[in-house]
């Protein structure tokens, strides 16, 4: 009984402690971005320190890739867009796979692809109806 009293009265879901409501492939795409950069950066100096630094920022950066897209995946899209877009478990399974390839690799179109993969899912999301409501950049 005393948990009862202590429960509380609505239940929230959020990616994070504190229920932001935003949700936007922009940040996936961003550490996307940063992974093709880190990936040209290598290939143009001979400069093992630094190739070696661009290394080490690709890698986080991809890995980033992964948290945003599983969030996206997991926490904004529901049963009904699985409904209106069958291809989306295959959108998002492939494009973290490419953030896992971009993460091993130094080759830019490695990095090309996995760009490419994140803006299909872009095009799912801001064709719902919620995104409209959570997105932060909006395609022009």
């Amino acid at each position: 009984m005393l948990m009862g009293i202590f429960a509380p009265s609505r239940q929230a879901y959020a990616h994070c402690d504190l229920f932001c409501g935003v949700y936007d492939p922009a940040q996936a795409r961003i550490e996307a971005e940063s992974v093709l950069q880190a990936a040209n950066k290598y290939h143009g100096s001979d400069d093992e320190v630094f190739r070696s630094r661009c290394i080490a920022v690709k890698e986080a950066q991809a890995e980033l890739v992964k948290h945003h897209l599983s969030v996206l995946w997991t926490d904004f899209f529901k049963p009904h867009h699985l409904e209106q877009f069958p291809q989306l478990h295959d959108l998002f399974w492939n494009a973290i796979k490419a953030a896992g390839d971009a993460k091993k690799s130094t080759d830019p179109a490695v990095a090309e692809d996995l760009v490419a993969k994140i803006e299909g899912i872009a095009e799912v999301f801001w064709q719902t109806a919620e995104s409209a409501n959570v997105g932060l950049y909006p395609p022009s």
